[in-house]
């Protein structure tokens, strides 16, 4: 069930909120795109700095994102949405990752990537929130990896 706005919420709010997806929601849509975009559910992970993602090394997601540096992802639903413009920022071969950060991973989001798998950490740049259209005004949150006042 969808929730009636009653008035657009604050920008120190929608932080929160933004910030609540970020270290809650296990799944996000990812859009990459290397000539021809591409669109792929996957499990995130949040450090409080970095989105960790890991997918198979050949998915057009991991090729798209290593040629490319750049996706954006989506959290929540179409009338609650917190977008984020992110540039990758490290990859590793999930075999080289660190036990913890893998294990931390799999607790979220209850897999652990292995053999065939990369991990990418991706750093947010910009991210918007908003769920109807009285939110569209201030819906940046964050320009240049800083989140605003």
């Amino acid at each position: 069930m969808v929730e009636l706005s009653t008035g657009p919420r604050s920008r120190a709010q929608r932080v929160a909120d933004a910030r609540h997806r970020l270290e809650h929601d296990v799944d996000v849509w990812v859009a990459t795109g290397a000539g021809r975009p591409h669109l792929a559910p996957l499990s995130l992970d949040w450090d409080g700095e970095l989105v960790l993602l890991a997918t198979g090394e050949s998915t057009p997601t991991a090729r798209n994102l290593l040629s490319g540096g750049s996706a954006r992802l989506a959290l929540g639903t179409t009338r609650d949405v917190v977008s984020v413009e992110a540039r990758l920022e490290r990859h590793q071969p999930a075999e080289q990752v660190p036990a913890p950060v893998l294990e931390r991973y799999r607790r979220r989001a209850g897999w652990l990537p292995g053999a065939g798998d990369v991990v990418l950490w991706l750093r947010p740049v910009r991210i918007q929130a908003w769920r109807e259209v009285d939110e569209m005004p201030g819906r940046t949150l964050m320009v240049g990896g800083r989140w605003l006042d």
